[in-house]
């Protein structure tokens, strides 16, 4: 893949394409008390999220997304260069050393569009069920509603497109596989995802304070197993 092009106002990156490193983030400032760090593919935005588990204080929020990963910090606390450093020292992590937390889902794979799936795969219904379940998953970003994870794994054997018609509502629970991820919506809402399940897991607690843990039952970086019911 080529190089992302330098943006006119970068920071400094923190290593050049090419140099043998397992990824090459540019900086780039974000206002005055926000870092964003671009990256070319997500196994690297993934990488690098995991080396920033323990950032030093001052630091306010680390966000991944599929190509960037912003770092916020309060300025009174920490002066940019020093979250700059971080950044540049920070050693990716690969997924074979990944630990995050492992939430079990229970599903029940009755989604209307799980024969589909199969067709589309030239699978089964129960080797896609196999496949869904054997998989290690991993939360690489959340987005579009609270609670609501994109999920990862090793391999693209469930990769499926989008449908073309939306649905306009669907139930909370719905387990959906959307090009390279997989997810849980954690509320009825609009989707366009195929949808091969269901669980009862309650993706986001709203009452759950965060001194008692995230109202998210997954975060970036933790680990998910289904298991089907």
């Amino acid at each position: 893949m080529n190089a992302l092009p330098k943006t006119p106002g970068a920071l400094e990156p923190i290593g050049a394409t090419g140099s043998g490193r397992a990824n090459a983030a540019t900086l780039l400032p974000c206002g005055d008390s926000g870092i964003l760090a671009e990256l070319e593919t997500l196994d690297q935005v993934l990488a690098l999220f995991r080396a920033l588990s323990e950032p030093p204080a001052g630091v306010l929020d680390v966000v991944p997304a599929a190509r960037t990963i912003l770092v916020t910090f309060d300025p009174e606390r920490l002066e940019l260069t020093a979250v700059q450093n971080w950044l540049r020292s920070a050693e990716p992590v690969e997924a074979a050393l990944a630990d995050g937390p492992l939430v079990p889902i229970e599903v029940s794979y009755t989604g209307p569009d799980l024969a589909e799936v199969a067709q589309y795969l030239n699978l089964t219904v129960e080797q896609v069920v196999e496949l869904h379940t054997s998989s290690e998953w991993t939360a690489a970003f959340t987005g579009f509603a609270p609670g609501f994870a994109y999920l990862v794994t090793s391999h693209e054997k469930l990769r499926v497109p989008r449908r073309n018609t939306p649905r306009t509502s669907i139930p909370a629970g719905s387990v959906a596989l959307g090009g390279e991820f997989s997810a849980i919506y954690p509320t009825s809402s609009p989707a366009g995802w195929q949808l091969i399940g269901h669980t009862a897991a309650v993706l986001w607690d709203a009452s759950k304070s965060e001194a008692a843990g995230s109202p998210a039952l997954i975060t970036p970086g933790a680990r998910v197993r289904f298991r089907a019911v």
